[in-house]
């Protein structure tokens, strides 16, 4: 489902259907799909930066909200004023979706402490890119939840480059989940294309994080198979070809079905049946938020803050 919904997210964005930037999640899908069969639904809380299509889609949210969002239509979920890096849905325990890069860990922070303050057993999950992971915000998000025993799981999405800038030009330490360990963090690297494997190492997290109420980091390897943006069509520029068919091979989605018809769980034929089922219902989604209206201009001040009012008549 996440596959095919991002297809077609790529699909708008070319048809000009999509403002500003939009990050898909195409080969990382093992990533969200595994650890959030670990967590308990509508209790623990989700939060990443701006590739956040893939959690709200797997969590419960309505897959044509999210794409009327995309589109920046008003009957997305932020009323399509934040477009595709402002998904939220609240009801469902996702807090977004944010643009700054490493911005939002604080924030991870902060939900984990208001669970700890009221005394919940609830989770949080803190997804950021490897680029994130050199912010400075984020070693000071790593000390409050270390100095306070936060039950927050910090998430480093590893897909190997910075935009277009490889791991190793922007970190020092190249072993990214050691940034936990001054702050004496439990920390440790997994693999994240094989969710079977994913999903047992976030059961295992999971559980020991709500059990001991304390912090836990995670570097998750991935391989984006395409761009870091929408716009991104460049990419043989800081990657080889050979290198992206090579990665190619750790397909989660190609992996997954293997498993499946090695141990006789699912048939060629049924898998097929499933991958049509969902184009289209892909299509149906699509076409239902392409009809949807935008915002009318004078909702521009409605569900944000500002200190201004608007002149009568504008």
């Amino acid at each position: 489902m996440i596959r095919r919904f991002e297809d077609k997210c790529n699909i708008a964005y070319r048809q000009g259907l999509v403002g500003g930037y939009m990050h898909v999640y195409i080969g990382m899908e093992a990533t969200a799909v595994g650890w959030n069969a670990a967590l308990k639904p509508g209790w623990d809380y989700v939060i990443t930066a701006y590739r956040d299509h893939a959690q709200p889609l797997i969590m419960g949210s309505d897959p044509v909200k999210v794409m009327a969002e995309i589109m920046g239509r008003s009957g997305g979920y932020s009323f399509g004023k934040g477009g595709s890096m402002h998904i939220y849905d609240i009801e469902n325990c996702f807090f977004g979706g944010w643009g700054i890069v490493g911005g939002h860990t604080p924030l991870g922070a902060g939900l984990a402490f208001a669970a700890k303050y009221r005394k919940e057993d609830r989770v949080t999950i803190c997804y950021l890119g490897d680029g994130a992971s050199n912010a400075g915000v984020f070693f000071e998000s790593l000390n409050m939840a270390a100095l306070w025993d936060l039950p927050v799981i910090f998430i480093i999405e590893n897909n190997e480059f910075a935009m277009g800038t490889r791991l190793e030009y922007h970190a020092a330490d190249t072993q990214l989940y050691k940034r936990g360990e001054p702050f004496g963090i439990k920390s440790e690297r997994l693999d994240g294309m094989d969710v079977l494997q994913v999903k047992a190492d976030a059961e295992r997290i999971v559980n020991w994080v709500r059990e001991n109420q304390k912090p836990y980091l995670v570097e998750v390897m991935n391989y984006r198979f395409a761009g870091h943006g929408a716009a991104d069509n460049d990419r043989q520029l800081y990657r080889t070809k050979e290198e992206e068919d090579e990665n190619t091979k750790r397909d989660p989605i190609a992996r997954l079905e293997k498993y499946l018809t090695e141990n006789n769980l699912m048939t060629a034929e049924k898998m097929e049946a499933i991958n049509v089922e969902i184009e289209e219902r892909v299509e149906a989604i699509y076409e239902e938020a392409v009809n949807s209206p935008h915002p009318e201009p004078h909702e521009v001040y409605a569900h944000v803050y500002s200190d201004m009012e608007p002149e009568k008549g504008h």
